[in-house]
């Protein structure tokens, strides 16, 4: 199989932070989406998105969307570290706290950066009062954040999970936003996250 990335990308690295988690290893074609890589017929063909990360099985069956990609080696390679959750309740707070911050907070992140940047405007509407007004979402969103985090160690409770992922993607790219993590709650749990081997790993690349 293969993994079709720009590994700078925020969904790109939810995915590779996945995979290190779990200690996975696949084959990966770089993509540079600047260029247009991903505006071909071939990958159009892949992609009913046209967009990364895309997992290209050996088939030739393909999987896009981030989540659906970590949902698919999830469970191909059950573990301990059960990062959608081990019982049914643990469960519904992963996905439940997944979507919450990907809802509110990544993809009002990508459209803020997408909007006020330009920087597919040669192949996409970019409205500036849009990007504006997500980038004031996204600061409505982080108080959230940092109330659920005094609750409990991760973001679904007791144990890390791929909620815990999601955020920490969002969080890495706040300095694009000129935005700093001064919360207390969020602080601590970023300096847990980043103490992970996986996320270390990560950082480095």
């Amino acid at each position: 199989m293969k993994l079709y990335e720009t590994a700078m990308t925020p969904s790109a690295q939810r995915v590779n932070l996945f995979l290190l988690e779990k200690g996975i290893q696949v084959e990966r074609v770089s993509m540079n989406v600047r260029a247009g890589d991903n505006l071909t017929p071939e990958f159009a063909a892949k992609s009913p998105t046209g967009k990364i990360p895309l997992l290209e099985l050996d088939d030739g069956t393909c999987l896009v969307e981030s989540i659906a990609i970590c949902r698919y080696f999830d469970a191909l390679h059950p573990d301990e570290l059960a990062l959608f959750g081990r019982t049914p309740l643990e469960q519904a707070q992963v996905e439940m706290w997944s979507r919450v911050v990907e809802i509110y907070g990544l993809q009002i992140a990508f459209q803020a950066f997408r909007h006020t940047t330009g920087v597919y405007a040669d192949r996409e509407r970019c409205i500036r009062a849009w990007g504006d007004e997500a980038l004031l979402r996204l600061k409505e969103f982080l108080p959230k954040l940092e109330r659920r985090l005094g609750e409990a160690d991760y973001l679904a409770g007791e144990h890390y999970s791929v909620a815990d992922i999601t955020a920490y993607v969002l969080v890495r790219m706040l300095p694009r936003f000129d935005i700093e993590v001064n919360s207390p709650h969020l602080a601590r749990w970023m300096e847990r996250i980043e103490a992970r081997p996986a996320v270390q790993t990560l950082n480095l690349t």
